[in-house]
């Protein structure tokens, strides 16, 4: 098929682009202008500005379904939360509703409901106007919601490594606490790879986290045995201080942590993966083979 891929050279974006391609799809690679490079399949296209369906019709012409794999983690000037999260996505939705592309998979997150973050209330509304297009029969969509994605190239995944390499590590307390299943984002790809091919009838929300939950203060001591290390002296931040700190990440847009991401450590991010590993045909990679199969 004809693949329209939005983010197509972000961390999730450019694995599902390779997977999608050695599957034999033709991937439509949606890129920043600024990033546009001479590749004929690439298709400039900006999430902070395009927020009418106007603007996605043309990009339509000869698609037959569309990955969404754009998110950012905080807002900022040039990537505002609102316009990447929601109303981009909408208007991409209902322009697929108009041109007859009915198969949509939608790259949301896991832990979204019930937190009152920009991060999860932009996030829910793209879901719920997607669903609301299902209901009414307009499209036929399978909204992806994984836990942590961990592989080379993420931002998160760098900072859990950087801070699996420290003898004597400082958590925040709810590092300590909250549950994540983390997954590998080559599996999250070939789920995709499925719900394009021999799953294309599945739809509706599909939970996609790893085959087992653990604290993050845990998994951050598995990142750092895979590596070869010995155990860490593992202490807790202050809680004056944990919020002292992710004010000062405030003020550097560049790094993951900040109130925001403080804010959605103190909630649970697991889920079921029974649907998930129904679409990989095997179960996922364990967290303890992370750093080997997914840090490449």
């Amino acid at each position: 098929m004809h693949i329209l891929l939005t983010g197509s050279t972000g961390f999730i974006g450019h694995t599902v682009a390779a997977a999608l391609t050695r599957a034999g799809h033709t991937v439509h690679g949606g890129v920043s202008p600024r990033q546009r490079t001479a590749q004929p399949l690439q298709i400039p296209m900006n999430f902070a500005r395009d927020t009418t369906p106007d603007a996605w019709l043309p990009r339509l012409a000869g698609i037959d379904a569309v990955v969404n794999a754009v998110g950012v983690l905080r807002d900022s000037s040039a990537r505002p939360i609102d316009a990447v999260h929601q109303h981009t996505p909408v208007a991409l939705f209902n322009a697929c509703a108009q041109a007859g592309v009915r198969r949509v998979v939608h790259i949301s997150a896991l832990g979204i409901e019930g937190s009152t973050t920009r991060y999860a209330s932009t996030k829910r509304a793209a879901d719920v106007h997607l669903q609301a297009l299902a209901a009414r029969g307009a499209l036929n969509p399978a909204i992806l919601r994984p836990s942590v994605v961990f592989g080379k190239g993420g931002d998160s995944s760098a900072l859990f490594m950087n801070l699996a390499r420290l003898p004597v590590a400082l958590f925040p307390g709810p590092m300590l606490t909250a549950r994540v299943q983390p997954v590998s984002v080559h599996d999250l790809a070939a789920a995709i790879v499925a719900l394009l091919g021999p799953a294309m009838a599945t739809q509706g929300l599909i939970e996609c986290p790893g085959p087992e939950a653990l604290t993050m203060g845990d998994f951050v001591a598995s990142l750092r045995q895979q590596q070869g290390h010995g155990p860490a002296r593992v202490l807790r931040l202050p809680d004056a201080l944990t919020q002292l700190s992710a004010r000062m990440g405030d003020a550097v847009p560049s790094v993951p942590w900040c109130t925001e991401t403080l804010s959605m450590l103190g909630s649970d991010n697991a889920g079921n993966p029974a649907v998930f590993e129904q679409l990989l045909g095997r179960k996922g990679v364990h967290y303890s083979q992370l750093v080997a199969t997914a840090w490449r």
